[in-house]
């Protein structure tokens, strides 16, 4: 379990708990929203444009390449700078990316604007989780972790409806791209104005971890010879490939495997994620009352896996697959905040960022490649397989927690001073 140390202060107000917590929420939504920048403008794009879904479905690949590749690099340079002034830059990279798609000329500029969107994207989770591993108490950390998970979940609710909504209601798609990069602007200056809550340097927790001036003198990439940051990217490249699945393919399956209209299959994916968001509300009470984060973590995401096995048996009436399919969402949201945790714990002091880049890199890497494998089965009617193959990946990314959760067992009880 985290403690604080016997020089940390012994009690910190809410006030200053919660300021830090809300900003790390925008912040972390914000990201989230940017993932959707250019997908909803999609039907906008080809009317003027004439772009193929296979040209389009390469702006979404060209986000999540340099988003992931820059996540692990953005780590070292976190630990380094610290994260408020990445913080600034990545939300000044978002309102360039907006401001460069609403004025793009062809595919080329759209292809600009991705790029910038995923440069971004990039160093948000080591920025995010350094800043409240850092800044927020101990026994508040869970409820900030489950405020950042159900912030992303909101941004991806948020982005298809302010994008679209505005392309149609002003008819114009580029209007669109410039009001996400106004509200990108908005978000910069509500962090700069609250800087002092967000400065990871001045926290009450920032150089509290026992031994970290000896890890400090290690080499930067000496976590890479952790088997514990390879298992949590391995997590992350699993669960995520189930949610790309759900996310992407849930709802034509659903039309194909139940004969319901797609105005209904819809609701699955919002459904899933308001399911979700509910799930980590709760999560973030457990983290602080589980030693061992990993069993939370397995029942909850194979609870998860049995729902949509059953989803995909075909066995239920069709309203009823699209409710089940969605309460699926629960479990990924329990484990969330467990999740979060079950990394700090597995990273060694003074390398925050650069476990957490290292480690969400896999979920970008999950976006990638999980999409055309989806795909395909839909493409060959293998429309179960969508639930059958999201099941087998959260299967998986138990068996990546489990070892993890051993990992650290074993380092909190070996004695001090015996290497890892």
């Amino acid at each position: 379990m985290t403690h604080a140390s016997p020089g940390a202060p012994s009690a910190v107000p809410l006030r200053q708990d919660a300021r830090t917590i809300a900003l790390i929420g925008l912040a972390h939504g914000s990201s989230h929203f940017f993932h959707m920048l250019l997908p909803p403008l999609f039907p906008w794009l080809i009317g003027e444009f004439g772009f193929s879904y296979s040209e389009l479905g390469l702006l979404v690949s060209v986000f999540f390449v340099v988003s992931g590749v820059g996540q692990a690099l953005s780590g070292f340079l976190v630990d380094r700078v610290g994260a408020r002034p990445v913080l600034f830059f990545a939300l000044s990279s978002f309102a360039a990316a907006g401001l460069v798609a609403g004025t793009a000329q062809g595919y080329a500029g759209l292809l600009l604007a991705a790029a910038l969107a995923g440069l971004g994207n990039a160093p948000f989770h080591p920025v995010d989780f350094t800043i409240l591993n850092k800044r927020v108490s101990p026994q508040r950390l869970g409820h900030g972790f489950s405020v950042h998970g159900i912030s992303g979940n909101l941004g991806w609710a948020t982005a298809p409806v302010f994008m679209a909504g505005i392309a149609t209601a002003t008819g114009s798609w580029r209007a669109a791209c410039l009001c996400g990069a106004l509200l990108a602007l908005v978000v910069l200056a509500v962090m700069v104005w609250q800087r002092d809550a967000l400065d990871d340097r001045q926290g009450s927790w920032a150089h509290q971890a026992p031994g970290a001036k000896a890890v400090a003198d290690e080499h930067p990439m000496a976590f890479l010879k952790l088997p514990s940051v390879w298992l949590c990217f391995s997590f992350f490249f699993w669960s995520t490939c189930a949610l790309s699945a759900i996310q992407s393919f849930a709802s034509p399956a659903l039309q194909s495997m139940y004969g319901l209209p797609l105005s209904v299959t819809a609701l699955v994916v919002t459904g899933y994620m308001l399911c979700g968001a509910a799930g980590m509300v709760v999560g973030g009470f457990l983290v602080g009352r589980v030693q061992r984060l990993e069993k939370v973590i397995s029942v909850c995401l194979l609870a998860s896996a049995a729902l949509l096995v059953l989803v995909g048996t075909g066995w239920l009436p069709g309203m009823a697959a699209v409710v089940v399919a969605a309460l699926a969402g629960v479990g990924t949201g329990l484990a969330s905040p467990s999740r979060d945790m079950l990394i700090k714990r597995a990273a060694p002091p003074g390398a925050t960022g650069r476990v957490y880049g290292t480690v969400y890199s896999g979920l970008d890497l999950g976006f990638c490649l999980a999409a055309p494998v989806f795909g395909a089965l839909l493409d060959r009617g293998m429309t179960s397989g969508i639930f059958y193959g999201s099941a087998v990946t959260l299967a998986l990314s138990v068996v990546s927690a489990a070892l993890v959760g051993v990992g650290v067992a074993a380092r909190l009880r070996r004695p001090a001073g015996v290497a890892a």
